[in-house]
């Protein structure tokens, strides 16, 4: 499993930081990720895609990616996408469900349907 926290703006100028982070940061493809986002103010829209791409390389790769600690701003972003990222309340949180996927078998065909 991979932490990453992340501190600032996530917007236009600086999403593609935040993924070739990402995809640096991960020791292997299968590996479950967890965003600390508990010090980011603003996520734009660049940001979302980010995310949203982290979130399908991870599922494609047997993995899952983790949003933890939204300020009330990138929570609201969040809002308009319900449902497909895991959001949790805390870091803590968001690593045991974190553990909890990587305890489960990877699904026979594996990868996005």
């Amino acid at each position: 499993m991979t932490v990453i926290a992340v501190a600032g703006e996530v917007d236009i100028t600086t999403a593609h930081l935040l993924d070739d982070y990402i995809s640096r940061t991960r020791r292997h493809q299968g590996d479950h990720v967890v965003l600390d986002l508990s010090e980011v103010p603003y996520l734009g829209v660049s940001a979302l895609h980010v995310l949203l791409n982290a979130h399908d390389v991870a599922y494609s790769n047997g993995a899952s990616l983790h949003v933890a600690a939204l300020q009330r701003g990138p929570a609201h972003l969040l809002g308009e996408i319900k449902g497909r990222l895991n959001v949790h309340e805390s870091v803590e949180q968001a690593i045991r469900a974190a553990l909890q996927a990587a305890a489960q078998p990877f699904p026979v065909g594996g990868g996005v349907s």
